[in-house]
C-alpha cells in the first residue's frame, strides 16, 4: 500500500511495483485519515508512507496503526533527509526509511527485505548519522547567525544594518567571517543555504 498525497508520485511508484515480480499495489492513499481507513481494509503487508500529508504525518499514519495492524511493515519514503524525521520515524516503528531519490530498483529491493522481515533502521543508524553530522554554521557567532537569517530572508546590507542596530560595515565584516566559517565564497551562497535548509527541515505536525 502507497499513502503518499502526491498523485504522481503514487503512480509512479505503483509501476515499479507493478513491474517487480512477486510484488503489487493493493490500496492507495493520498492522506493520513484515508491512509488509517483504507489499512484496516485491505491489511497490507508493507506500507509505503510519506512523512509530510494534508492531515498530518507519516508519523501520526504509523502510530495509529500500530494497534490495529501490528503485523503491517513501514517503509518511510520521503524528501526529508532529515535526522529528527529518522528518530521520529524510528520509534514509531518504521523498518526503513529511503529518500524520493532512490531508484525504481532499489525501492523494490527494500521492499522485499522489509516483506521478508528484515529492519534497515536501527538507533545506531540515527546516533552513526548524528555523530558524523556536520552542521557548516556550528561555530557562528549569535551576531553571524542572525545575519545569515536576515541573508535568507533577501536582505541586503544596509536592511540587515538598520535591522540589527549596527553599521552596515559591521554587517560586511560578519558576512566576511560567516562565509569563511561555511567555507562559502560569495553572499548567493549563504542565501541559498539558508533557503534550502529551511525547505528541507521536517517538524511534526502540532496536533
Amino acid at each position: 500500500m502507497i499513502v503518499d498525497d502526491h498523485e504522481v508520485v503514487r503512480r509512479g511508484i505503483a509501476e515499479v511495483i507493478d513491474r517487480s515480480e512477486g510484488m503489487g499495489v493493493i490500496a492507495e492513499a493520498g492522506s493520513v485519515a484515508e491512509g488509517i481507513r483504507r489499512a484496516n481494509l485491505v491489511r497490507p503487508q508493507v506500507m509505503l508512507v510519506d512523512l509530510q500529508m494534508p492531515d498530518g504525518t507519516g508519523i501520526d499514519l504509523m502510530t495509529a496503526l500500530r494497534e490495529t495492524l501490528p503485523e503491517t511493515r513501514a517503509i518511510v519514503l520521503t524528501s526529508f533527509d532529515d535526522d529528527d524525521a529518522l528518530a521520529a520515524a524510528l520509534q514509531a516503528g518504521a523498518a526503513a526509511y529511503v529518500l524520493k531519490t532512490v531508484r525504481g530498483a532499489e525501492i523494490a529491493d527494500v521492499i522485499r527485505q522489509v516483506a521478508a522481515g528484515r529492519t534497515l533502521l536501527d538507533e545506531r543508524t540515527v546516533t552513526r548519522r548524528r555523530a558524523g553530522h556536520d552542521d557548516p554554521t556550528s561555530e557562528l557567532t549569535p551576531s553571524e547567525r542572525k545575519v545569515l537569517d536576515l541573508i535568507g530572508e533577501g536582505m541586503s546590507n544596509r536592511e540587515i544594518a538598520e535591522r540589527l542596530g549596527v553599521a552596515e560595515k559591521t554587517v560586511k565584516n560578519h558576512i566576511t567571517s560567516l562565509l569563511a566559517k561555511m567555507g562559502l565564497q560569495r553572499r548567493t551562497q549563504a542565501a541559498a543555504w539558508v533557503a534550502g535548509h529551511k525547505r528541507s527541515a521536517w517538524r511534526p505536525s502540532e496536533d
